[in-house]
């Protein structure tokens, strides 16, 4: 089994967290690359360095297990970056939250340990893509969601929804998420929207700040298409991906969204579960009085 290490070059977490990964793979005698920008940061010159050095493509496609050190921003990152091959990735939680790199720096030698005794599974997560007539030949691809919102305008608008064709609602508010189960605990989450477990074949479809009460988030099958437009008389809209991936436009336009033909594949720890992770980012069941 051959590790890829790739991060966040901007956590200062990063310098102490490398070397231990590295010092704990050399022990293994496991094969390992890192990404190249890491080695120059980190200074390591030494024959070893130079020898596992590659470019971060090369990282990407040569390994068994991609590790990436740093918040969700940079799992999602990497997932855009490994798309169809399928290259499972374990994440390392050097940010705050994390939801995706759910593995914190003291317990990353553990995990390590358990991925060499085979003591994982690997987690399919539902990649949506979005597509725009506006956009003639770009595809968005997003892990969490795809957000259709009023950039920079103070004022609202109208966003009509349809589902494989049939009018479902038309939306007056700051604009709507299109969301996996993955990123039902991101922006989804802060607007009103359910948490969905991650295997749960579905699409959330969430309002932002909805100018009435009867806006309500829908739940739909993943083989659902998804037509939302936003009509003339508003201004400038913007579409993001994972809010990595963004153009802006001017309406009318039409967004399609739909579950795209591939999915970004998560290493999992066989003693942890997605409950276990809810409670402890989320401090579900915790009293609020108590120290």
């Amino acid at each position: 089994m051959k590790f890829a290490i790739i991060g966040n070059t901007e956590k200062p977490a990063l310098r102490q967290a490398v070397p231990k990964l590295v010092e704990k793979l050399e022990s293994a005698g496991t094969e390992y690359m890192i990404d190249r920008k890491i080695v120059d940061l980190l200074a390591l010159g030494s024959s070893a360095g130079k020898k596992h050095a590659c470019d971060f493509d090369e990282c990407v496609e040569r390994s068994d297990v991609l590790v990436a050190f740093g918040g969700d921003g940079t799992i999602l990152a990497a997932a855009r970056s490994v798309g169809a091959r399928g290259t499972p990735i374990l994440g390392i939680n050097l940010g705050k939250l994390g939801f995706l790199a759910e593995v914190a720096p003291e317990g990353m030698e553990e995990a390590i340990a358990d991925i060499l005794d085979k003591k994982f599974y690997v987690e399919d997560r539902l990649v949506l893509e979005a597509t725009s007539p506006n956009l003639p030949g770009r595809v968005f691809h997003a892990v969490n969601d795809i957000v259709v919102d009023k950039s920079r305008s103070s004022r609202v608008i109208d966003i009509e929804m349809h589902i494989d064709g049939a009018y479902a609602v038309t939306y007056r508010g700051d604009g709507l998420i299109v969301s996996t189960p993955t990123g039902s605990t991101a922006y989804a989450l802060s607007n009103g929207g359910p948490i969905v477990t991650p295997a749960s074949p579905v699409i959330g479809i969430t309002p932002i700040s909805p100018h009435t009460l009867s806006g309500r988030p829908i739940i739909v099958p993943d083989t659902a298409l998804i037509r939302i437009i936003v009509q003339a008389d508003s201004d400038e809209v913007l579409i993001s991906a994972d809010g990595q991936m963004e153009s802006f436009l001017r309406p009318p336009i039409e967004v399609r969204v739909k579950k795209a033909n591939y999915t970004v594949r998560l290493v999992k720890r066989t003693d942890t579960t997605y409950f276990d992770v809810l409670r402890a980012k989320l401090l579900w069941g915790r009293n609020p009085k108590a120290k």
